[in-house]
């Protein structure tokens, strides 16, 4: 099999967080600073990258902006010739923080919104005031001169405001916008009872974009990435397991995509360890679902195979059991029904709020 080179890393720098997102994706135990790559070891998996024939990278996190170093990340990816996007929680990007990151290269920022209205913003973020310096951040961005993606999370408690999220993002200055529905990894899924919507709030939500993208059509583009729960087919995650994408943990695991850690039995290779190029062409946990070899039916005689890859692995994982099972979101899947069944779940308030924890 020829393996093209991934097209991004998605560089999670920390787990540090200010905010206690309960949908947030990163695993249930977090890394805490001291287990963290240094700069030294960032710096050499950049080069490393750029050698592979990477294009983008993704600062992520937790907030990246909680590195002291994410100045001197940007501009050796900058010297690189890397695009470097900044995905953050906005706290902690003033003027003077933006302009600097924009001085030492950075390509893009991508801001992200818990909602539309401030107070659930600061009541979904577990930060009181977070919506204004989310405000803040926006206009430094601009000023800086960095193209802007305002990133909206939907959830039960919000499908009701997408038409106002899209209108901020609209006055904000952003030249795209996504509207996510959460997607149930990590925190997400130990709150999917608290945060997937019902068919109707489903239903309201897609209408909005919709309407909004007719409306803003030629001025803006409006990205929708609707939750699997709502599904007859399944997507290629992240385009593939093992096709596009690298995720770099804070701790410096590679995973083909940013759950795999919830994959028992699998051990993935470390940056501290291996190349990036010996872990993108030999690793056995990038290639142990790269391609169509390891499915079995229906997957394997679907036409949609290399459309959709099998869909996700680690949601096979965490409705089934079963890692190498058809994705129950493909209405092919013996076990479709239970997507049904679990939207028809009955809902709750109560959020686990995301918190740091020692990792083992």
């Amino acid at each position: 099999m020829v393996i093209a080179p991934p097209m991004a890393i998605v560089a999670e720098l920390t787990h540090r967080c200010p905010l206690q997102c309960p949908y947030c994706a990163n695993p249930l135990t977090l890394t805490r600073a001291a287990g963290e790559l240094d700069t030294e070891t960032w710096c050499a998996v950049l080069a490393q990258a750029a050698a592979l024939g990477v294009l983008h990278i993704h600062f992520s996190g937790g907030e990246p902006l909680a590195r002291r170093d994410i100045t001197t990340l940007v501009a050796h990816a900058a010297a690189l010739e890397l695009y470097t996007n900044l995905i953050t929680s906005g706290i902690g990007l003033d003027e003077a923080r933006a302009a600097e990151l924009a001085a030492a290269g950075l390509d893009h920022v991508q801001l992200s919104f818990q909602d539309s209205d401030p107070a659930e913003n600061d009541r979904m973020a577990g930060y009181p005031g977070s919506f204004a310096k989310k405000l803040t951040a926006a206009a430094a961005t601009l000023r800086a001169n960095l193209p802007l993606t305002a990133n909206f999370v939907v959830t039960r408690a919000n499908t009701s405001r997408v038409a106002d999220m899209i209108a901020l993002g609209v006055s904000l200055g952003a030249t795209r916008i996504e509207i996510a529905h959460v997607q149930y990894h990590g925190w997400a899924l130990e709150n999917r009872a608290s945060l997937l919507p019902d068919q109707a709030g489903f239903d309201a939500a897609t209408a909005a974009v919709t309407t909004a993208r007719e409306t803003l059509s030629g001025r803006v583009v409006i990205d929708y990435v609707v939750p699997d729960y709502f599904a007859s087919q399944p997507k290629a995650c992240m385009g593939g397991w093992g096709r596009r994408l690298i995720t770099i943990t804070p701790a410096g695991l590679a995973l083909p995509c940013h759950a795999a850690e919830s994959l028992p039995g699998m051990v993935f290779p470390s940056v501290r360890e291996t190349t990036l190029a010996d872990i993108w062409t030999a690793s056995p946990a990038f290639n142990r679902f790269r391609g169509t070899g390891w499915m079995a039916a229906p997957c394997r005689t679907c036409p949609e195979r290399e459309t959709d890859w099998g869909g996700c692995r680690c949601q096979a994982m965490a409705l089934l059991g079963d890692a190498t099972a058809t994705d129950p979101v493909c209405a092919l899947s013996p076990h479709h029904a239970i997507m049904a069944q679990l939207r028809e779940t009955p809902a709750t308030d109560a959020l686990h709020y995301r918190r740091m924890t020692a990792k083992k």
